[in-house]
This record gives structure tokens, C-alpha cells and sequence, in this order.
């Protein structure tokens, strides 16, 4: 079976390696265009998955544009009987209908729940409990594919998306195997997928990862979680944006009744907290702007807090 590979991030390599570890004749690789950046943007960035088939000795194809026709006569030259994208961007029709067994993805949650850019990051900010991967059919809308297999997996209660986005990298594997062998041998049965339980987990930006603290210690302890170690919660201490890595949900108790948005500090002890609706935000670990991450202690013993509003 003839296959061509889509993607860019490190999410996808292990896709890619278990593909040609099963004998799979990858003809090709698609991913994204190589990028200027590193110290002072002169360093020419390639992703991971185009160094991965380069190692592997896999032609790769780098448009910038899908629709362009130099690069669909080359598409279609190729003559794959399958393609198979994790980690990549929409694709034209043009593009996915143009293998005689369709195009199948990779999506980081249990469709249809978290249809979107940031499935894993989502899962973990809205506090489930459970998340997973779903193999699909690529369809003219985004994320409503026919669904072909889902694995599941627990979040820990402490558990950040980087911890959870590295256990699904690995099981996304099997179940890309699984699935292709299914597809060689039509032993599947594609199902519609529900739209009645459809969420969508859309783009991250500086807008939708600012702490709230209108919300529950519990609340924001997730929200943390699931944008760290990227792209990071955010608040501002003392006018100053800082990056929150890590938190904890321990509650102390004060006599006087103080408002919401406190900072609350004990530099001697390390604690660094922000008082909340129902307790206390407890941060462990952040990122002052311009500066390295921190303890809480360390950040203490260079900034002198008062007990004031933060913003």
C-alpha cells in the first residue's frame, strides 16, 4: 500500500516511524515550509517530521499553498492509495479525495468532544478526566469525519498537557497501525459521529489563556495545568505579565476577609499565593517577563510583594 505522510510537529514522528517500521512504503512526507528563527530569527528551522523522513530517506514536499497546481501534479504522480495526517493543517478537497482509499487523521481527543486546533490542552483545562485519540476520515468540514477507532486514557489530577500530549504522542502510534492494517484490510466500519455531543477546543491566544480569578481555586488549577508547559497561563503581579507553569490547590485560612485577586506571600516559607472566590491559588513555578522560570521562593526573595490587587 501506497501511503503519503502529513504532518509537522513531534506529535507526528512516532506515526511516521511506525508506518515504515511495519514495512508501509511511504512515498512521500507533506509538511510545513522551513521557517527563520532561533537566536535572532537567522537559524532556518525545519520541523521535526521533515528531520525524521530525511533520516529515513523519504521525499518530502513542502507547499505553501495545497491548491497550488505544480504541487497537486506532483500529488497525484505519487499514485498513493492512502494518506494518513497527524498534526497538520486543513486540507482542500482537491487534496484529501484524491486517494482511492481516502484520508485519514489523528486527532488528539475522543471526537466529537474537542473538534478544534488544542484538543489536549482543552481536556486538560476544563478539567476531565478522561481523554484519548480518534482516527477519522478527513471530511469537507473540520474534525466531523466518519470515526474509524478511538483509545482512551486517564489525566491524573496533577497531570499538565505536556505530560498528557507525550502518553498520547506514543499511543497515537498503535492506534495509527491499528488503523491503517484495518484500512488494508477493510475490516472497519466507519460510524457518524454524534453532533449532539460536539465541543470544540479552539486556537490558543493571549486572549483565552489570562487567569481568571472569578473562578474556583479548582478551576484555575486546571487551567494552569492545561497550558503548561505551553503556551503558559498568564496573570499580571504588580503590573508585570508572569507566566504560571505549576500551582496547588491547598487551602489556608485567613482571619481577615480579603478580596479576591490578593496576593497573599510568605517569603520566608516560599509561598506565593493568589486568593480566589473560594480559597487560594497556590503558585509553584513561573516566568516573570524576560526572566528564566522560577520557584515561587526564588521569585520572592527578588520582588518584595504586598498583600495588594493583582494587574
Amino acid at each position: 500500500m501506497r501511503i503519503i505522510f502529513m504532518g509537522t510537529p513531534e506529535f507526528a514522528v512516532p506515526c511516521l516511524n511506525v508506518l515504515v517500521e511495519n514495512g508501509y512504503q511511504v512515498v512521500a512526507v507533506i509538511t510545513a515550509t522551513d521557517k527563520m528563527g532561533g537566536r535572532g530569527g537567522k537559524e532556518l528551522l525545519q520541523s521535526e517530521v521533515k528531520k525524521r523522513a530525511v533520516d529515513l530517506g523519504i521525499p518530502v514536499l513542502q507547499p505553501e499553498k495545497l491548491k497550488n497546481e505544480q504541487f497537486l501534479s506532483e500529488l497525484r504522480a505519487l499514485n498513493a492509495d492512502l494518506q494518513v495526517v497527524v498534526a497538520f493543517r486543513m486540507l482542500p478537497e482537491v487534496v484529501w479525495a484524491m486517494p482511492k482509499l481516502g484520508t485519514i487523521n489523528l486527532h488528539g481527543s475522543l471526537l466529537p468532544k474537542y473538534r478544534g486546533a488544542a484538543p489536549i490542552n482543552w481536556a486538560v483545562m476544563n478539567g476531565d478526566k478522561e481523554t484519548g485519540l480518534t482516527t477519522f476520515f478527513i471530511e469537507k468540514e473540520i474534525d466531523t469525519g466518519k470515526l474509524l477507532f478511538q483509545s482512551k486514557t486517564a489525566i491524573g489530577e496533577d497531570e499538565n498537557v505536556g505530560e498528557v500530549h507525550d502518553r498520547l504522542k506514543i499511543m497515537g502510534a498503535e492506534l495509527m497501525l491499528r488503523t491503517v492494517k484495518a484500512i488494508e484490510s477493510g475490516n472497519y466500519e466507519p460510524v457518524a459521529q454524534d453532533n449532539s455531543q460536539v465541543s470544540h477546543a479552539p486556537k490558543l491566544f493571549l486572549e483565552n489563556t489570562e487567569l481568571d480569578f472569578s473562578k474556583t481555586t479548582q478551576e484555575l488549577h486546571n487551567f494552569v495545568r492545561g497550558l503548561s508547559p505551553y503556551p503558559a497561563a498568564w496573570t499580571k503581579i504588580g503590573g508585570e505579565m508572569v507566566k504560571i507553569y505549576r500551582t496547588k490547590t491547598e487551602i489556608l485560612t485567613y482571619a481577615e476577609d480579603i478580596p479576591v485577586g490578593t496576593i497573599i506571600n510568605n517569603p520566608k516559607r516560599g509561598i506565593l499565593a493568589i486568593k480566589t472566590v473560594d480559597g487560594q491559588l497556590h503558585i509553584e513555578e513561573l516566568q516573570p517577563a524576560k526572566r528564566k522560570k522560577m520557584t515561587a521562593k526564588e521569585y520572592l526573595n527578588g520582588n518584595l510583594l504586598k498583600a495588594t490587587q493583582i494587574g
